[in-house]
């Protein structure tokens, strides 16, 4: 290992795993919700991926994106328009392929973003189900968690606003196309085995077996898992010149 990849951040090693997360997926609508998940987002498509489409966030298609944070008119290059109506019709016929936050998931997947406690009358209320049941009736769905906690990851979540492989399961044909794919979070890289629960892929540099099985809050197979890859150095080199110079990742993933 050579000094620029001894001094990768925890958070550098998250974007690289996010950039894997889209590796395979071809040409489709990238939609990334949080810092880490918009610079995987853009690292895959300088690299291992040029046909990954990206947005400004808000209606235009990018050659090349606007500073983080930013949309058109902050910067970049446009290519395309997508006016908010006509992404339902990228959704639906799967062309889009989203990383998502999660306040709570459970161990089959299903995640809630809507609200703490009683449905009826909740502790906290959060920003609701947004399009969490769309994309993961349609297309694969990839969640992000920054903080790796037993607040997190639960045994059952409060409200479901993504459907999980169970739910799925029971759900048979009308929900044909549904698929998770990875939860990446600030400790490790996890999957589903053949039941649809959660295990882990891939612990990130630095971090044990027990710490991982310590902040989940259900029993979680850890058996199996290899190390993270760090990001090469054409990798870190595009993070820190070119996507994220600012270096806002590290206000997300601490290192």
């Amino acid at each position: 290992m050579n000094d620029i990849q001894a001094a990768v951040t925890r958070a550098e090693v998250c974007a690289a795993a996010c950039s894997d997360a889209w590796r395979d997926s071809g040409e489709v609508l990238a939609h990334a919700v949080g810092t880490v998940p918009t610079i995987g987002a853009r690292l895959a498509r300088l690299t291992h991926n040029p046909d990954l489409v990206l947005t400004d966030g808000t209606c235009f298609l990018m050659a090349e994106p606007p500073p983080l944070g930013g949309a058109a008119d902050a910067g970049g290059v446009i290519e395309g328009w997508v006016p908010f109506r006509a992404v339902f019709d990228i959704l639906s016929c799967g062309r889009r392929h989203s990383m998502m936050g999660a306040s709570q998931i459970d161990r089959y997947g299903n995640q809630n973003i809507s609200a703490i406690g009683d449905w009826r009358k909740p502790d906290r209320q959060l920003i609701g189900v947004r399009g969490a049941p769309g994309n993961t009736a349609n297309h694969r769905t990839d969640y992000w968690v920054p903080r790796h906690s037993r607040r997190v990851f639960v045994e059952s979540v409060d409200v479901v606003s993504g459907v999980g492989n169970d739910r799925a399961a029971a759900a048979g044909p009308a929900l044909r196309f549904h698929h998770l794919g990875v939860v990446i979070t600030d400790l490790a890289v996890l999957d589903y085995d053949g039941a649809g629960r959660l295990r882990v892929r891939s612990i990130h540099p630095g971090v044990t077996p027990e710490q991982v099985s310590e902040a989940t809050g259900f029993d979680i197979d850890v058996s199996s898992a290899s190390t993270t890859r760090r990001p090469d150095e054409r990798e870190l080199e595009l993070i820190r010149t070119v996507i994220d110079p600012s270096g806002l990742r590290d206000r997300e993933v601490r290192g």
